[in-house]
């Protein structure tokens, strides 16, 4: 390898397009104080590599069931087979130090032998394997690395920046979450807040933890910190992965570019903020103590991105399930204004705006006038809502009545096209159509939930006028600061 030549090093961290190496780089920065890994020098390196080690030695000699323990948990997680985790591990934490501060030992250009880092491209005089590298090679005993390869360089910098990786991921004690983002101040502020959590876990434990966050996701964290750079268009990705040595699972989910603008749009308007607040409301889950379990913030947030398999909850199907609950009181003013909010979403973020005025009131007037119950016809309505062909049948009968009775029948071939058709948008459509036709209803005094009591209907609007995407996390962040 003599005339081989050698890659350069690299005088700063180096932060790359790979989910894991960036997500860890972003922490190292937060860890060091710095705005961007470009600012993070030599000495700020060494600094951030030291508290890891003694994070690392900290858990790694924890008693079970402590709450330190629980950061051993998350280590165990994404590095199952390295020396801090592996259950032939010292139980002293001056034994296992050396060990651990190895990982992050400078480069001996000497020994590099001409190798480039795996991720940056630097100079690397260590290789790593599966032991220290999260997701990499197979997750079973077998090696899949080509014969006589031992392992991927990996420089310094890189190799502080992997075992970072979990400051600035959302962690459980068996899955982390990373954030790739067009706009970098969004995945800073996602590592900050990430890094704060961290901390708590160290201290608290995740039962502690999961008290103070009350059910919180990293779809919530993510999407603060893109509201907070208030960026107008900014497409995010979320990395969600398991690296043990039983199944390993990696899930991809992403926004859609207009996510930003429309956070903002909601934000900035009084009722679709308010409208946004019943979902998170109706979306809270608690325990029959009361106490909340699921986060309707944390929620809603998840609505917003969309899984790469195509599953995962749809955010019309939520609303249209939310207005259709029987056991959801009806407060004023509430169907109009979460219609609203999901016009504005089909509008800003599926490019679409559908006029359904038409066939909802061809529906509203066969309930309200095509003889029998008109509670009866909303439930023969509703159980077809969503099927185009048996809604068409529907709407056919519903035309036929009316026209049979005298009454004029607006909609025509174009507006059933939109809602009966298997065309991209139908099924969109047939989700807006429901709480449109309930509105058209209740402009018209025909209800079929029970209305609440007065002092019910002050306490939720007390809830509503809330900030949307909050938590009581964000009360404990104000009163401990950072940390």
């Amino acid at each position: 390898m003599s005339g081989a030549a050698l890659a350069p090093v690299n005088e700063a961290l180096a932060i790359t397009g790979h989910p894991l190496q960036r997500a860890g780089a972003w922490a190292v920065a937060v860890m060091a104080g710095k705005e961007s890994a470009a600012e993070v020098d030599a000495e700020a390196l060494k600094l951030t590599a030291d508290r890891i080690v003694d994070d690392v030695c900290r858990a790694a000699t924890a008693p079970k069931g402590s709450a330190a323990y629980d950061w051993w948990k998350v280590l165990f997680a994404l590095y199952p087979n390295s020396k801090a985790t592996h259950s032939k591990r010292s139980g002293d934490a001056s034994v296992l130090r050396p060990a651990i501060a190895e990982f992050f030992a400078a480069e001996t250009l000497a020994a590099g032998g001409g190798r480039t880092c795996t991720f940056c491209g630097g100079a690397a005089s260590v290789v790593w394997a599966k032991s220290n590298l999260p997701l990499f090679d197979s997750s079973k005993a077998l090696n899949t690395l080509p014969p006589g390869t031992p392992g991927w360089p990996v420089c310094q910098g890189c190799r502080v920046a992997i075992w970072a990786l979990p400051y600035g991921a959302w962690v459980t004690a068996g899955s982390a979450t990373v954030l790739s983002c067009e706009v970098e101040d969004a995945e800073r502020a996602f590592a900050e807040r990430n890094v704060r959590r961290a901390r708590r876990v160290m201290q608290l434990g995740f039962d502690g933890v999961h008290r103070l966050e009350a059910g919180a996701r990293p779809e919530l964290v993510a999407l603060r910190a893109v509201r907070a750079c208030r960026a107008e268009l900014s497409a995010s990705t979320l990395w969600t992965f398991k690296n043990d040595n039983q199944e390993p699972w990696l899930r991809v989910t992403s926004t859609r570019r207009a996510v930003p603008r429309f956070l903002a749009i909601v934000e900035g308007n009084a009722p679709l903020r308010r409208a946004w607040r019943l979902l998170e409301i109706w979306l809270t889950r608690r325990d029959k103590s009361g106490q909340v379990t699921g986060s309707g913030a944390g929620q809603a947030a998840r609505l917003l991105f969309e899984s790469e398999d195509g599953s995962g909850a749809s955010f019309l199907y939520q609303v249209y399930r939310m207005l259709s609950d029987p056991k959801r009181p009806w407060y004023l003013r509430d169907e109009h204004e979460v219609l609203r909010l999901a016009l504005t979403y089909t509008k800003e973020i599926l490019g679409m705006e559908p006029d359904l005025h038409p066939v909802a009131e061809l529906i509203a007037d066969w309930i309200q006038y095509g003889g029998g119950s008109p509670r009866g016809k909303w439930a023969e309505y509703y159980s077809v809502s969503q099927n185009g062909y048996r809604l068409g049948l529907l709407l056919h009968q519903a035309q036929n009545r009316l026209l049979l009775d005298g009454r004029n029948v607006a909609a025509g071939p174009d507006h059933w096209r939109a809602v009966i058709g298997q065309r991209t948008g139908a099924w969109e459509h047939r989700l807006l159509l429901s709480p449109t036709v309930s509105q058209l209803l209740a402009q018209r005094g025909v209800r079929f939930n029970t209305p609440v009591s007065e002092e019910e209907e002050q306490q939720v609007r007390q809830a509503v006028d809330q900030a949307m995407l909050a938590g009581d996390e964000d009360a404990y962040d104000e009163a401990n600061g950072p940390s």
